[in-house]
Protein backbone atom coordinates (compact mmCIF):
# COMPACT_ATOMS: atom_id res chain seq x y z
CA UNK A 1 0.00 0.00 0.00
CA UNK A 2 1.29 3.37 -0.87
CA UNK A 3 0.12 7.29 -0.73
CA UNK A 4 0.59 8.32 -4.41
CA UNK A 5 0.14 12.61 -4.51
CA UNK A 6 -0.89 13.61 -8.09
CA UNK A 7 -2.47 17.02 -8.80
CA UNK A 8 -2.00 18.21 -5.06
CA UNK A 9 -4.99 14.92 -4.37
CA UNK A 10 -4.09 11.37 -2.48
CA UNK A 11 -4.61 8.27 -3.89
CA UNK A 12 -3.83 4.95 -1.81
CA UNK A 13 -2.98 2.25 -4.44
CA UNK A 14 -2.26 -1.31 -4.10
CA UNK A 15 -0.36 -2.31 -6.57
CA UNK A 16 3.38 -3.67 -6.63
CA UNK A 17 5.77 -0.49 -6.81
CA UNK A 18 7.51 -1.67 -10.00
CA UNK A 19 4.30 -0.94 -11.69
CA UNK A 20 4.95 2.13 -14.52
CA UNK A 21 3.44 5.30 -13.14
CA UNK A 22 1.69 5.85 -16.30
CA UNK A 23 -0.90 2.49 -15.48
CA UNK A 24 -1.00 4.10 -12.10
CA UNK A 25 -2.01 7.14 -12.66
CA UNK A 26 -4.53 6.01 -15.82
CA UNK A 27 -6.02 2.47 -13.91
CA UNK A 28 -5.92 3.63 -10.47
CA UNK A 29 -6.09 7.26 -10.06
CA UNK A 30 -8.29 7.34 -13.07
CA UNK A 31 -6.76 10.24 -14.67
CA UNK A 32 -6.65 9.07 -18.76
CA UNK A 33 -5.37 12.04 -20.14
CA UNK A 34 -1.59 10.84 -19.84
CA UNK A 35 -1.29 8.45 -22.79
CA UNK A 36 0.41 4.63 -23.62
CA UNK A 37 2.54 5.59 -26.93
CA UNK A 38 5.58 3.37 -27.25
CA UNK A 39 6.06 2.05 -23.81
CA UNK A 40 9.81 2.48 -24.19
CA UNK A 41 10.25 5.71 -23.35
CA UNK A 42 10.99 7.17 -26.87
CA UNK A 43 7.65 9.09 -27.83
CA UNK A 44 6.79 11.55 -24.64
CA UNK A 45 3.04 10.52 -25.08
CA UNK A 46 3.12 9.37 -21.80
CA UNK A 47 5.08 12.78 -19.85
CA UNK A 48 4.03 14.24 -16.60
CA UNK A 49 5.85 15.84 -14.44
CA UNK A 50 7.64 14.74 -11.17
CA UNK A 51 8.71 17.23 -8.51
CA UNK A 52 8.13 19.75 -11.50
CA UNK A 53 10.72 17.61 -14.11
CA UNK A 54 8.96 15.82 -17.14
CA UNK A 55 9.58 12.26 -17.26
CA UNK A 56 8.46 9.32 -18.95
CA UNK A 57 5.45 7.69 -16.70
CA UNK A 58 5.85 4.38 -18.88
CA UNK A 59 9.28 3.61 -17.29
CA UNK A 60 9.04 5.33 -14.44
CA UNK A 61 8.10 2.61 -11.34
CA UNK A 62 5.91 3.55 -8.91
CA UNK A 63 8.22 3.33 -5.99
CA UNK A 64 10.43 6.50 -8.04
CA UNK A 65 7.01 9.04 -6.94
CA UNK A 66 7.28 7.89 -3.37
CA UNK A 67 7.00 11.52 -1.39
CA UNK A 68 7.12 13.25 -4.59
CA UNK A 69 4.31 15.47 -6.59
CA UNK A 70 3.36 13.63 -9.49
CA UNK A 71 1.34 16.00 -12.34
CA UNK A 72 -0.60 15.63 -15.28
CA UNK A 73 -2.22 17.21 -17.66
CA UNK A 74 -5.24 17.52 -15.66
CA UNK A 75 -3.45 19.26 -12.87
CA UNK A 76 -2.11 22.37 -14.98
CA UNK A 77 -5.18 24.09 -15.18
CA UNK A 78 -6.76 26.45 -12.00
CA UNK A 79 -9.77 24.77 -11.28
CA UNK A 80 -11.96 25.41 -15.06
CA UNK A 81 -9.86 27.71 -16.23
CA UNK A 82 -7.44 26.45 -18.92
CA UNK A 83 -3.35 27.29 -17.98
CA UNK A 84 -2.01 29.38 -20.29
CA UNK A 85 -0.02 27.07 -22.17
CA UNK A 86 -3.26 24.66 -22.85
CA UNK A 87 -5.77 27.42 -23.87
CA UNK A 88 -2.90 28.89 -26.43
CA UNK A 89 -2.42 25.36 -28.03
CA UNK A 90 -6.35 25.30 -28.95
CA UNK A 91 -6.13 28.70 -30.40
CA UNK A 92 -3.11 27.98 -32.55
CA UNK A 93 -4.52 24.83 -33.34
CA UNK A 94 -1.44 22.82 -32.39
CA UNK A 95 -2.65 19.55 -32.76
CA UNK A 96 -3.84 17.13 -35.46
CA UNK A 97 -4.61 13.98 -34.35
CA UNK A 98 -3.99 15.18 -31.01
CA UNK A 99 -2.73 11.82 -29.02
CA UNK A 100 0.76 13.18 -28.27
CA UNK A 101 -0.52 16.68 -27.12
CA UNK A 102 -0.42 15.82 -23.04
CA UNK A 103 2.74 14.64 -23.14
CA UNK A 104 3.62 17.48 -25.33
CA UNK A 105 1.85 20.07 -23.24
CA UNK A 106 3.59 18.75 -20.35
CA UNK A 107 6.90 18.86 -21.45
CA UNK A 108 6.64 22.41 -22.89
CA UNK A 109 4.81 23.48 -19.38
CA UNK A 110 7.97 22.54 -17.66
CA UNK A 111 9.97 24.47 -19.99
CA UNK A 112 8.09 27.64 -19.44
CA UNK A 113 8.33 27.06 -15.61
CA UNK A 114 11.90 27.03 -15.41
CA UNK A 115 12.81 29.42 -18.69
CA UNK A 116 10.09 32.44 -19.50
CA UNK A 117 11.84 33.23 -22.28
CA UNK A 118 13.13 30.03 -24.27
CA UNK A 119 15.00 30.54 -27.37
CA UNK A 120 14.46 28.20 -30.37
CA UNK A 121 17.33 25.75 -28.98
CA UNK A 122 16.18 25.79 -25.53
CA UNK A 123 12.79 24.88 -27.10
CA UNK A 124 14.03 22.16 -29.34
CA UNK A 125 15.69 20.89 -26.40
CA UNK A 126 13.34 20.56 -24.34
CA UNK A 127 10.68 19.09 -26.63
CA UNK A 128 13.32 16.39 -28.43
CA UNK A 129 11.81 13.84 -26.92
CA UNK A 130 8.49 14.28 -27.57
CA UNK A 131 7.51 13.12 -31.01
CA UNK A 132 4.55 14.01 -33.34
CA UNK A 133 3.52 11.44 -35.50
CA UNK A 134 1.58 14.36 -37.61
CA UNK A 135 4.46 17.01 -37.89
CA UNK A 136 3.40 19.47 -35.90
CA UNK A 137 6.24 20.85 -35.05
CA UNK A 138 6.60 24.10 -36.26
CA UNK A 139 3.19 25.26 -34.29
CA UNK A 140 4.11 23.23 -31.19
CA UNK A 141 7.24 25.86 -31.18
CA UNK A 142 5.10 29.08 -32.36
CA UNK A 143 2.58 27.69 -29.13
CA UNK A 144 5.14 27.86 -26.49
CA UNK A 145 6.67 30.93 -28.02
CA UNK A 146 3.30 32.55 -27.63
CA UNK A 147 2.68 31.24 -24.05
CA UNK A 148 5.85 32.64 -23.01
CA UNK A 149 4.72 36.28 -24.52
CA UNK A 150 1.54 35.99 -22.50
CA UNK A 151 3.10 34.38 -19.42
CA UNK A 152 5.85 36.95 -19.19
CA UNK A 153 3.22 40.11 -20.05
CA UNK A 154 1.34 38.42 -17.13
CA UNK A 155 4.05 38.40 -14.87
CA UNK A 156 4.59 41.74 -15.47
CA UNK A 157 1.05 42.92 -14.53
CA UNK A 158 0.91 41.16 -11.70
CA UNK A 159 4.73 42.78 -10.63
CA UNK A 160 3.38 45.97 -11.64
CA UNK A 161 0.21 45.48 -9.55
CA UNK A 162 2.22 44.00 -6.54
CA UNK A 163 4.86 46.29 -6.54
Amino acid sequence: MMILKINNQSFEVDVDVATPLLWVIREQAGLTGTKFGCGIGQCGACTVQLDGVPIRSCLTPLQAAADKEVITIEGIANDSELHTIQRVWIEEQVPQCGYCQSGQIMSAHALLANNTSPTDKDIDEAMSGNICRCGTYSRIKTGIKRASEELAAASSINTENNG
